[in-house]
């Protein structure tokens, strides 16, 4: 049975969690033989994260993030912004050799979603796949805006939001399980034309997206929730987790790599 290392849920600042994951990444490239890694994490103070391509310029509101206490973070993975606040992140990095997530990016969605959502299912959650892109949709700046390939609903709405990518052989897909969300504050930090249109949004976002307190059958703890999610992997993938902590090296790498996702030439780069 194949090993991966497994790094229980520890609270990071957003620059921070961004520099462990990819540290975790860039290592595993140097060194082959480096197990597979699935980690749990959380946010303080609570963050806004943008994909790589967005805009800051164009898509945050500076003196709201500041006035909320807000970081804003950019993430090395694409998609749309998302407010880290009340949430289980999960990230995953793994050479794209391996057997459960090798082929297309599709592929691999499918099999850590079908992971995913056993321990979602197991904590009383009645979520399931969306197997099919919207195609018909624009959106927001906001992530959870629609479900894309492989995500995951309840009743049509999103509940899971994933972004994944792939560099020099290896992969890193990270995503948020939000237990509450603060659809209200997430607005006011994204730089919009006036009130209506904001609470119009507001009004749309809620139609599309939910959080575990909305669709649980009973509260549920990080705890519980991380437990059944390490259990879907290893049903799931026919894995053996193993807890871990980071090691020397990966410490001192992301030490290095905190110093770019604090500065704001990486932050606010068009």
């Amino acid at each position: 049975m194949k090993m991966w290392r497994y790094l229980p849920y520890s609270v990071f600042t957003g620059p921070e969690n961004m520099a462990i994951d990819e540290s975790i990444m860039e290592l595993m490239k140097k060194d082959n033989s480096n197990q597979p890694v699935l980690r749990f994490y959380g946010w303080k103070p609570a963050a806004l994260s943008l994909g790589y391509a967005q805009s800051y310029a164009k898509e945050v509101d500076e003196d709201a993030c500041r006035q909320a206490n807000i970081d804003v973070v950019r993430r090395p993975t694409g998609g749309r912004a998302v407010l880290h606040q009340y949430e289980l992140t999960y990230s995953i990095i793994v050479p794209e050799s391996e057997e459960h997530v090798k082929g297309t990016i599709i592929k691999s969605y499918l099999k850590i979603s079908e992971a995913l959502l056993k321990g979602i299912n197991a904590v009383g959650v009645p979520a399931e796949m969306v197997a099919q892109a919207n195609s018909s949709h624009t959106g927001t700046a906001a992530c959870f805006d629609a479900p894309s390939w492989y995500e995951l609903a309840v009743a049509g709405k999103k509940l899971v939001g994933s972004a994944q990518m792939r560099r020099d052989g290896i992969l890193l897909q990270h995503g948020s399980i939000i237990l509450h969300f603060d659809t209200e504050l997430l607005f006011r930090l994204l730089k919009l034309p006036n009130e209506e249109v904001r609470q119009r949004l507001v009004k749309s976002f809620k139609a599309k997206a939910c959080a575990l307190n909305e669709v649980w059958t009973r509260p549920v703890t990080i705890d519980e929730l991380e437990k059944e999610m390490c259990l879907g992997f290893e049903e799931i993938m026919g894995i053996k987790l193993v807890p871990s902590v980071l090691s020397k090296e990966e410490k001192l790498m992301t030490e290095q790599l905190v110093k770019k996702y604090n500065s704001q030439e990486w932050t606010m780069k068009r």
